[in-house]
């Protein structure tokens, strides 16, 4: 159910780890729990962020939520995309990114859950 190709947090993010990038967007549980997403509100690109450190909000039609990122580094892509079309979110979930990080410290990876791992958390 969810890609292997993917690393997941205990909050719901998923983290697509390419060399010393990596790419964050929300799981499809995320955004079952959440409904309609109406809104997402991301960082602007140069911000440091540390692992666990919320770099924004998404807003659905029955919440708001903060979203957490799932390693440390500096912004280096957002997708505006999102600002027109936050229902991105509901539709491709894992194909729809938030924020590209330049990783600083790559053993935090080590902290992340594998696929097998996420879907127990959820179950």
């Amino acid at each position: 159910m969810y890609p292997a190709d993917l690393k997941y947090t205990n909050d719901h993010e998923w983290v697509k780890i390419d060399g010393g990038e990596a790419t964050v967007g929300i799981t499809d549980f995320a955004q079952k729990q959440l409904g309609d997403v109406v809104f997402v509100e991301l960082p602007a690109v140069g911000r440091a962020l540390k692992q666990g450190e919320a770099f924004g909000t998404i807003e659905s039609v029955k919440a708001v939520s903060e979203l957490f990122s799932p390693l440390s580094g500096d912004v280096v892509a957002v997708n505006d995309d999102l600002g027109n079309h936050p229902d991105h979110v509901n539709s491709k979930p894992h194909d729809t990114w938030m924020i590209k990080l330049k990783i600083a410290n790559a053993g935090e990876a080590g902290s992340l859950l594998d696929a097998t791992a996420y879907e127990q958390l959820t179950k």
